[in-house]
């Protein structure tokens, strides 16, 4: 009688796919049949969704699993997680659990090292966990104020319909078009410009420099002139000038006389008054001061 019948067969084949099932889900899930990992116990007082297989990180980096949920069902203040960690991992006293969860829901468990690394916990210890919100958890808490901004994004929306639906609006448009037109033109007139005076600069620098040099030169002629032998000249003749007004003002000489005397002035008046009614008088009779004759005198 054989032993492998079909019957056994079949038992050992499906005892085989059992345990490759068991195994399979087990890795599924993040746990190890035969693995060496620390144990530990985290106290929540709410889980968040907390469940068996949900990861646990250590600063980014995942560093075990989650591998049972206790609820006392009697006491219901705390419930603890049971977490499987890498031996490799030492806590450090001091350290504590946060329940985290990301855009999609998934939840999973940060665990918080302290900056100094001191006296490590010891495996099968008490972690103290709390519940972090996270962003979905504050998004929730944003919506009542956002329920209350609605009624003004309404207006607010309302308010700029009306705005774009004014005939005004494409008025101003419109006028804004022809403002960017003549921008345009004037900035292509100023370009005109600026070519012209592009042209037009380099002979007015040349003429500038022209007259730079004639101003230099004339600079240098001012500067070889004598000043000092100029003015001992001038004051030479201002004295003479002076000299005249003084014998003018004085009674000396004639102009002095002249200026300064009145009775001279009187006399010259007199003999020129004189000398006009002899002229006058001559002008009227003229045979009683000149007798001309080619024959002789007439008696």
């Amino acid at each position: 009688m054989k032993f492998l019948t079909k019957e056994v067969q079949i038992a050992l084949v499906a005892v085989v796919g059992i345990v490759v099932l068991f195994i399979g889900l087990s890795f599924l899930k993040g746990l190890s049949l035969f693995s060496t990992d620390n144990t530990y116990y985290i106290r929540f007082t709410d889980i968040g969704g907390l469940s068996a297989s949900s990861p646990v990180y250590a600063r980014g980096v995942r560093v075990g699993t989650v591998k049972a949920i206790n609820f006392d069902f009697e006491e219901a203040d705390e419930i603890v997680a049971t977490v499987s960690l890498d031996e490799r991992l030492h806590l450090p006293v001091g350290t504590l659990a946060t329940l985290e969860s990301d855009m999609l829901g998934n939840i999973k468990i940060n665990l918080q090292l302290p900056d100094v690394m001191g006296t490590t916990m010891a495996k099968g210890d008490t972690i103290s966990g709390s519940v972090n919100a996270g962003i979905m958890a504050r998004a929730a808490q944003l919506l009542p104020a956002i329920e209350q901004l609605m009624p003004k994004i309404d207006s607010i929306l309302l308010n700029v319909n009306a705005l774009l639906a004014d005939p005004s609006l494409a008025n101003s448009l419109h006028n804004a078009e022809q403002i960017t037109g003549n921008l345009t033109k004037s900035t292509r007139e100023l370009n005109v410009l600026m070519a012209q005076l592009n042209r037009d600069v380099p002979g007015m620098m040349t003429k500038a420099n022209t007259v730079l040099d004639n101003t230099s030169e004339l600079t240098g002629k001012l500067n070889e002139v004598d000043f000092a032998a100029t003015m001992a000249k001038v004051d030479a003749t201002l004295d003479n000038v002076h000299e005249m007004t003084e014998a003018l003002n004085s009674k000396k000489g004639s102009l002095g006389l002249l200026m300064n005397d009145p009775g001279l002035y009187n006399n010259l008046n007199a003999t020129m008054l004189s000398a006009d009614s002899l002229l006058m008088d001559l002008r009227e009779h003229p045979k009683r001061y000149v007798h001309f004759s080619l024959f002789g005198r007439k008696n």
